[in-house]
């Protein structure tokens, strides 16, 4: 070929097309997470938190979410001398994350530096570490929440608490009296029963003094099967307990807690989900006999308000990834964030991350002030409202951002099918739907008074939108026949969530935030599609709020 026809070579010039997102602070970015750290009591983490979204919102850091799911965990049952190990092997970006989260206190912080606000700044951190990747959160998320239900059983807590918050990754398959710092998981599910733990079949056989047991039985669920321990549910004498069963003995030789194979999952593909056998497992009781529920409630309370702010974060991520693409490409002459459909679309996802973000920030907040009557009211019934109407609405978020980038989106070579394929996670782990509702039933009928507080709380926004206010008279109205309430759960739990996110929305977020939310979620009775904002909405300003600044 001809030196000077060289430039025939090339066929084309790529223009017009995204970009990968540039390394930028993703707190500062966020508007709506800046603000509600400030107005739910956690302002004195600000430039922490600053840094830490310095830290997530780097390419570098964004690429271990990429690394950590692109080679999933493998389990060895045997080492090739043939005895059991039970060693599931993760990649190195995996224990990157996880040693970064555990660094900075994601698993432990309010338990170990209770302050005003401390759930709420911890809550910033796992929404933001949640962005690049959420499998880690699991284990990350179950020995934060095992905190509660250790402290049921003072020498449990005295010989595993320091450690469990200790901010020290080992990941080392080795036993627990030789570790700085473990990790606690859960075995709670199985075949026969899923959510109705009363149905475990697993037994528990007392073995000698201080509430030893041997356990028997299966799991077909076990998250995150290399913590060092694991809060499970057996069958005592004494009826369905709880109990804390470590990996290795005391005597340093290996309990017989036998991983089977891991789940092949559709997501949350970094973390390891395994169906495992327990043949004789030492294990102690924690709480009394007979009181598994109730000793492990608090735990499931913790883990169900993580799966809120993981879908909030992964709701944030897509919108944002959205923005970003928009704002870069154009089509018939104009930037695709600028053509009205389009804005309509991009305005409505950053609705639903913004309402979803509030509503957990304000439930974080709860968590800080159990002690108020109130407020722990309002924790008992709106984290079964706020986990159900977050996590469900997820799905729908991540496959409408997905289309506002076109057929790149669904390309595996970038980050959109791990957001699509993780987005019903929440909605399913740690109780579905259904549960979720026939708890929140539960939680009226065992403290009637946890209503009286969701309307006080909703009345804090009284006489603010005309709207909001026909919305709450209609709920009320709703509660006062209390027919067939299981049969409605569903359709009430929506509107209570739209309610609270509404309330929220009006007391503390720019006019045009409150007005398009009331406009779409209550005026026409709740949002059909994304992107059907009604006529006079800011639709330009609501965009700008959530535009990052990249």
């Amino acid at each position: 070929m001809n030196t000077n026809d060289s430039a025939l070579a090339e066929t084309h010039e790529v223009f017009n097309v995204g970009a990968e997102l540039p390394d930028h602070d993703a707190y500062r970015s966020d508007a709506a997470l800046v603000e509600a750290v400030v107005r739910e009591g956690a302002a004195w983490a600000d430039d922490e938190l600053s840094a830490f979204g310095r830290l997530t919102g780097s390419a570098a850091y964004r690429e271990l979410g990429a690394e950590a799911n692109r080679h999933p965990p493998e389990l060895d049952t045997h080492d090739r001398f043939g005895r059991r190990v039970d060693l599931v092997r993760f990649h190195p970006a995996y224990h990157e994350l996880m040693r970064t989260a555990i660094g900075h206190g994601l698993h432990a912080s309010p338990h170990t530096a209770p302050r005003p606000g401390a759930n709420v700044a911890r809550a910033a951190r796992f929404y933001l570490q949640s962005q690049v990747e959420a499998g880690h959160g699991c284990p990350v998320t179950m020995t934060f929440a095992s905190v509660p239900t250790l402290r049921t059983t003072p020498a449990l807590a005295e010989a595993w608490l320091p450690r469990v918050t200790a901010r020290v990754y080992d990941p080392r398959n080795v036993p627990d009296a030789q570790k700085a710092g473990v990790t606690i998981g859960m075995a709670m599910t199985e075949k026969q029963g899923g959510s109705d733990v009363r149905a475990n079949t697993t037994q528990a056989r007392p073995a000698g003094a201080g509430g030893v047991y041997e356990l028997v039985g299966h799991k077909y669920f076990v998250s995150a099967p290399m913590c060092d321990a694991f809060l499970v549910l057996a069958q005592a004498p004494g009826g369905l307990t709880c109990f804390l069963l470590p990996r290795w003995r005391p005597d340093g030789t290996k309990n017989p807690l036998q991983l089977l194979r891991l789940k092949r999952k559709m997501g949350n593909v970094a973390n390891a989900s395994s169906e495992t056998e327990l043949r004789g497992a030492l294990a102690w009781r924690v709480g009394d006999e007979g009181r598994g529920v109730r000793t492990i409630i608090e735990m499931v309370a913790c883990t169900r308000f993580d799966c809120m702010v993981g879908s909030s974060a992964g709701q944030r991520a897509a919108a944002v990834l959205a923005l970003h693409h928009t704002a870069l490409r154009s089509a018939f002459g104009r930037r695709l964030a600028e053509q009205p459909l389009m804005k309509n679309v991009l305005a409505d996802l950053a609705l639903e991350s913004e309402a979803s973000l509030a509503l957990t920030m304000r439930l974080a907040r709860a968590l800080d002030r159990r002690g108020d009557a109130h407020e722990d009211a309002l924790v008992r019934l709106g984290t079964a409202i706020g986990k159900y109407w977050v996590c469900k609405r997820s799905a729908a978020h991540a496959a409408e951002a997905m289309e506002c980038i076109g057929g790149s989106g669904v390309m595996e070579d970038g980050p959109f099918p791990r957001l699509y394929r993780e987005a019903p996670v929440n909605a399913i782990w740690e109780g579905s739907g259904n549960v979720q509702c026939l708890d929140m039933l539960r939680a009226l009928e065992k403290a009637p008074a946890a209503l009286h507080a969701f309307f006080a709380e909703l009345a804090l926004a009284r006489g603010a939108d005309h709207r909001l206010d026909r919305w709450v008279a209609a709920l009320q109205d709703e509660f006062a026949d209390l027919s067939d309430l299981e049969f409605r759960a569903r359709g009430l739990v929506d509107r209570m969530a739209l309610a609270l996110q509404a309330s929220l929305l009006v007391r503390h977020a720019p006019a045009a935030v409150a007005d398009a939310f009331c406009a779409s979620r209550l005026d026409g009775g709740g949002a059909r599609q994304y992107g059907t904002l009604p006529r006079g909405v800011d639709a330009a300003a609501i965009v700008a709020r959530a535009m990052p600044a990249l």
